[in-house]
């Protein structure tokens, strides 16, 4: 088995050369799915502006063309060499899973193949076959705790000098987390903004990120679970003009779908009624939330949950590499669910 540990991931950089020619990394964090892959191609040896060395594939590209990987990586490079094959978007998708069972009877002696996969489930599909294989590198990147976000503050304050209160600290941690390029781009425009300064207080983190505005933010998404568009549109117009940064609704909603799909999961395994399983796993909700999340456990299926968590990992990825469009990108998929949720399209 070659699974990899989150805290050996970066004791798997320091190897030299890297000890398998495919990873696949996957998990709810997209944003850390996304830079630990380019770490890895960093160190693959090939050259990342050559065309001709370098092969980008999407989920797509797999299912029009089932055999793509496995050709792209027997390919030699137009001047010759290895290549790295770098597919993203990735889940459980036959071809995906043939092509891993494949370089797993015969490994890859020079090309390199990187997957970026969104929250594969244990035992199943891609991650069944990575897990299991002892060729391929297994790396799962979920949000990270309050010591990732720590070393992840200190790491990028580092180089301006800039300390931070312990008020300071505190009100950042509670604004960062679920995806680790969204949280460093959160304490870079922190850094940027006190550039010149010593050390940042409170109202610093407050007036840059913002408060969240949790009252807003839980209106919105409550009325994405419930199907209510006016509801959500009249929490969105509030969250625009308290300058709640809409990215946190991202969050936000991802983190309830996240605990749905935990929820849903103990209801098949245990056989068990929504009512129950709040009772357990809903134990720290608010009493005036219950039967909002009640009402979703019994509308969105399993299947549902993890398809729109994926789409809410995308959007929250998006929305940090466009910021420009963050609002539009984020307002376009939240009213895209709610309206699913008003239909009852959770069971489709």
């Amino acid at each position: 088995m070659a699974e990899i540990k989150n805290q050996d991931f970066e004791g798997l950089l320091r190897k030299k050369p890297l000890p398998y020619h495919v990873f696949v990394i996957y998990g709810p964090d997209r944003g850390l799915v996304s830079e630990r892959a380019k770490e890895l191609a960093a160190l693959s040896g090939v050259d990342l502006a050559d065309d001709f060395s370098l092969v980008r594939l999407d989920a797509g590209d797999l299912s029009s063309q089932p055999g793509r990987i496995i050709e792209e990586m027997q390919s030699l490079g137009l001047f010759g060499g290895s290549r790295l094959v770098w597919v993203k978007g990735a889940m459980n998708e036959k071809p995906l899973i043939d092509a891993l069972q494949l370089l797993t009877a015969e490994p890859p002696a020079e090309s390199m193949l990187i997957v970026e996969a969104g929250d594969l489930k244990k035992g199943t599909g891609t991650r069944k076959i990575a897990d299991a294989s002892p060729v391929i590198g297994s790396i799962a990147c979920y949000a990270d705790d309050a010591r990732a976000l720590n070393g992840l503050i200190d790491s990028e304050l580092g180089p301006s000098g800039l300390r931070l209160t312990p008020d300071a600290r505190e009100a950042l941690l509670s604004s960062l987390g679920g995806d680790r390029l969204a949280s460093r781009n959160e304490i870079r425009k922190l850094a940027l903004y006190c550039k010149g300064q010593e050390v940042i207080e409170e109202h610093h983190v407050r007036e840059i990120i913002g408060d969240a505005s949790a009252i807003s933010a839980d209106e919105a998404v409550d009325a994405v679970l419930s199907g209510d568009r006016n509801q959500f549109l009249h929490a969105a117009e509030k969250i625009a003009q308290s300058k709640t940064p809409i990215f946190l609704v991202l969050q936000g909603c991802l983190r309830q779908f996240q605990l749905l799909d935990q929820m849903r999961a103990e209801m098949e395994e245990k056989r068990l009624q929504p009512a129950q399983v709040m009772q357990t796993l809903g134990r720290s909700i608010h009493f005036k939330r219950k039967p909002i999340l009640e009402r979703a456990l019994r509308t969105w299926t399993g299947q549902a949950l993890a398809r729109e968590m994926n789409r809410l990992q995308m959007a929250i990825l998006q929305s940090r590499q466009r910021q420009s469009l963050e609002e539009s990108i984020a307002l376009q998929l939240l009213l895209s669910i709610t309206l699913q949720s008003a239909r009852g399209n959770g069971r489709s």
